[in-house]
């Protein structure tokens, strides 16, 4: 165990791994202690049905971490780590209960003539939103990788001023206050385009009539056409593999199987952690602690600032998700078959469904139609599975940490155990319905409840995989708490990163990234 250490850094998640190449990088002595027998957090892959078939966790899609700060800084040496993209240029589409399909590709001309094949208004509106896109892409990328202090704010805000005026300054915030019904019914007027975007707020706790949520279909849309989307080759687990590595080669400690069990304090300053078993770690600049903030609580025993912890204690997470992990005899037979070329294929009919799904979870009911995000990552990456064989990758999106009830009124159990089959044939069923003849071509499943999800990464509480609501009195400078977006907590020399810290949940590290350029001042 090591007795000089610059800094600690507990939970070895994709923040954490960010945050200690950084630092090490630097000449920071850093040590990162891991309770798990691997790193990676939600990031990681393995065999879970049967050997030879590669699934990835829970993260899957990598291109956040691909464009990342970090990534652009380090990824000549990442990539002599190990470090692959499986990349596709065509990232997502709907399926509709009718047969017909929206995908977006990574062709403007392609998947604008699809958009015009639902509404030629709409197609022209896309059209406009694409050439507009470079402009408003790089303000609103300003904001997500700002850090949330009144001195880049102002600096953001003034250049945003300068480059568009008072008037697109003021509607930048208007947007990033949008729900995604808002915008999407003010921009196109086919259902079947908004609900296409629609189903991308769903994965970061944005139903369609939440505050706050525009932006990220609006991104997923603009940026997938643009750059369309990258997997890890041969896993996600790819990034938490090379990060590891090039963490090591900067001297830095990684400790598996390590339970942390406090944070050790002394006149108001954090000086290290305790194990579970007892041993005592020192860290002379920075304990960092990659945890939900109520178990910031739980380490510290209080953080000593009644607002802090109030905002700690009242921290709300969003609905969870159940992930179904399939070995296939061969990809599903889609209503469309053109659908067996992308990566991510939504079921996900309308707004007015989607919301409906939501309030069932956010209710903590088994949603009757729940959203499903099938992933077919062994089309751009064959290397997960024996030749001619695929991988599925289900999020079965809402779905309640706690149960009280089914919508359907059909499941009894209020318990993940007896609830996780009959909820997981309701999900297969609906891809049943969209693609028949799937159920025949399974060859193995694995099911991983919301409760799984939790015991296997406490930060994901309740199966809520983006640590933390998104909206908006918990988002910007007020993810947790304000005052605190930066990482820095009431506790001198203890700092609190991972998703529950701006800029949030995703693979793109910022949290980590950030909060080591504050310690590291560069």
């Amino acid at each position: 165990m090591s007795t000089e250490l610059d800094a600690i850094i507990i939970g070895a998640g994709h923040n954490s791994l960010a945050c200690a190449c950084h630092l090490a990088k630097r000449g920071w002595k850093v040590a990162v202690y891991e309770q798990n027998a691997e790193p990676g957090g939600a990031v990681k892959s393995g065999a879970y049905t049967k050997p030879g078939f590669t699934h990835d966790w829970a993260a899957m899609n990598l291109s956040l971490f691909a464009g990342s700060a970090f990534h652009t800084e380090n990824a000549a040496e990442l990539a002599e780590h190990g470090l692959a993209f499986a990349p596709t240029g065509h990232p997502f589409a709907t399926l509709f209960p009718d047969g017909r399909w929206l995908g977006i590709s990574n062709d403007a001309a392609l998947t604008q003539a699809r958009v015009r094949g639902f509404s030629q208004k709409d197609g022209a509106t896309w059209q406009q939103l694409t050439e507009d896109f470079p402009t408003q892409a790089e303000a609103i990328f300003s904001v997500l990788g700002s850090p949330m202090n009144a001195k880049a704010l102002g600096k953001l805000g003034w250049a945003t001023w300068r480059k568009q005026g008072a008037g697109g300054a003021l509607d930048l915030a208007r947007f990033l206050m949008l729900s995604p019904r808002a915008w999407l019914d003010q921009t196109f007027e086919s259902e079947h385009v908004k609900a296409t975007l629609a189903a991308w707020g769903m994965h970061l706790d944005f139903a369609p009539d939440i505050a706050g949520g525009a932006v990220f279909p609006y991104l997923e849309a603009m940026a997938g056409q643009a750059f369309g989307m990258v997997l890890g080759a041969g896993g996600a687990a790819t990034m938490t593999h090379a990060m590891v590595k090039m963490f090591k080669a900067h001297g830095g400690e990684l400790h598996l199987n390590a339970q942390v069990s406090k944070i050790e304090q002394a006149a108001g300053r954090a000086t290290g952690i305790v194990l579970s078993d007892g041993r005592f770690a020192r860290a002379e600049k920075a304990v960092i602690a990659n945890v939900s903030p109520t178990a910031l609580l739980t380490l510290t025993g209080g953080t000593g600032e009644p607002r802090h912890e109030t905002a700690m204690k009242g921290f709300q997470h969003a609905p969870g998700t159940m992930m179904i992990h399939l070995a296939m005899d061969a990809l599903p037979n889609w209503l469309a078959p053109e659908l067996q070329r992308f990566a991510y294929v939504h079921l996900a009919p309308s707004m007015d469904q989607m919301a409906r799904t939501y309030a069932q979870a956010k209710a903590g009911l088994l949603p009757d139609e729940p959203v499903i995000v099938c992933g077919q990552p062994t089309v751009m990456d064959p290397s997960r599975a024996p030749a001619g064989k695929h991988v599925l990758w289900l999020q079965v999106r809402m779905a309640p940490g706690t149960i009280k009830g089914d919508a359907a009124g059909k499941i009894k159990a209020t318990d993940w155990d007896g609830a996780a089959k009959p909820f997981a044939k309701r999900a297969l069923n609906i891809l049943e319905r969209y693609a028949p003849g799937t159920g025949a071509k399974i060859i193995a499943k694995h099911i991983v409840t919301p409760d799984m999800l939790e015991a296997d990464n406490p930060n994901l509480i309740g199966g809520d995989q983006v640590c933390g609501s998104h909206h908006l009195h918990q988002h910007f400078m007020n993810r947790p708490a304000r005052g605190y977006a930066d990482g820095t907590t009431p506790i001198r020399n203890l700092y609190h990163t991972g998703a529950a810290v701006w800029p949030g949940g995703g693979t793109g590290a910022g949290p980590g990234t950030l909060l080591a350029r504050k310690l590291a001042g560069k």
